[in-house]
């Protein structure tokens, strides 16, 4: 869906009940997830875990906002694949399988970054997580980290900036993007955001703007991504509008990453078209303790373009801040 912080356009979408320390874990279906409801402070986000229980677990955080967890399709399950490591896959507020009650004054990304540190009190994992966030989610977690270094073990900004002045490029962009009638079908896409009524139309949205997302627009790594993300997610039209309204509170944390006090693994597609090489560059260099990882035959969807590439790249910095 497209993200407009300061008027600028840009692509970012995609688009049991028991008790631990006295939160209750309550069930939800729909669709092919199975997962739980977690209560955090106001509202309850959904969350689906994958791989041992025992393993270090990573949070993540999709794109949107108005997406859902199912924007991955199954290529970080690798990650748990040796036990060591457990995706902790979150629906953001509102958004998703989480309660799509939570108070309309609390969408915002300051408020999905408080999440985070909620999220993880609430699992019992204050002090033994990592994040991982794609797309808006790279701003939930590079937010996050602003706001409470040292708390994760490590973050994973993956697809992101810091600051909404990257987005400058994103029409330009926009402009050279061809074949013709998909740059017509992107821009059309964008239009309907603000008023986008039902699930449906909201995941006819994402499948309009994705050709967007990857270095080959028609190629085949897009054809394989819809096909492994078909029919499973649940899109917030609610969200989508509320936020393609709000230019989407922005972003604006290059002044402050000095402050993170803890390793952050920055991941970039080089022909990224929504957030540019650039945002990625200049980030790790302001980061006190930043490695980072440019995806030479990926533009946006940096996991599916380049999927060994991309999991080596997380495991090796996983080994790191566990050891």
């Amino acid at each position: 869906m497209a993200d407009r912080f300061g008027g600028s356009p840009g692509v970012f979408r995609y688009r049991l009940v028991w008790c631990r320390l006295g939160r209750k874990l309550l069930p939800v279906r729909g669709g092919a997830a199975m997962g739980r409801l977690v209560e955090v402070t106001d509202t309850k986000l959904y969350v689906e875990e994958r791989g041992e229980p025992s393993g270090f677990p990573l949070l993540v955080f999709h794109g949107g906002p108005g997406l859902d967890h199912t924007m991955f399709g199954d290529y970080l399950d690798p990650l748990t694949e040796d036990g060591r490591y457990r995706l902790v896959l979150a629906d953001e507020r509102a958004c998703g399988r989480s309660d799509r009650a939570a108070p309309r004054g609390t969408w915002t990304l300051g408020r999905m970054a408080e999440d985070v540190s909620d999220l993880a009190a609430s699992l019992g994992v204050r002090d033994r997580y990592a994040t991982l966030g794609h797309s808006y989610g790279a701003f939930v977690v590079l937010q996050h980290a602003v706001d409470h270094p040292g708390q994760p073990r490590g973050t994973i900004v993956s697809a992101g900036i810091a600051a909404a002045r990257w987005l400058g490029e994103v029409g330009r962009q926009l402009a050279a993007f061809e074949p013709a009638h998909l740059r017509e079908q992107v821009t059309s896409s964008w239009a309907r955001e603000t008023e986008v009524a039902t699930e449906e139309e909201a995941a006819a949205l994402l499948v309009d703007q994705m050709p967007f997302h990857f270095r080959d627009p028609q190629g085949a790594a897009l054809a394989e991504y819809l096909r492994r993300t078909a029919g499973l997610g649940r899109y917030a039209p609610e969200v989508i509008r509320h936020f393609a309204a709000q230019d989407y509170g922005g972003i604006d944390v290059e002044d402050r990453l000095g402050e993170v006090t803890h390793p952050v693994l920055v991941l970039a597609g080089r022909h990224d078209r929504a957030c540019a090489v650039g945002a990625s560059q200049d980030m790790a260099r302001r980061l006190p303790d930043a490695q980072l990882v440019v995806f030479e035959n990926a533009a946006h969807m940096t996991f599916a373009e380049e999927q060994d590439h991309y999991l080596a790249a997380v495991r090796q910095f996983l080994d790191r801040i566990t050891n």
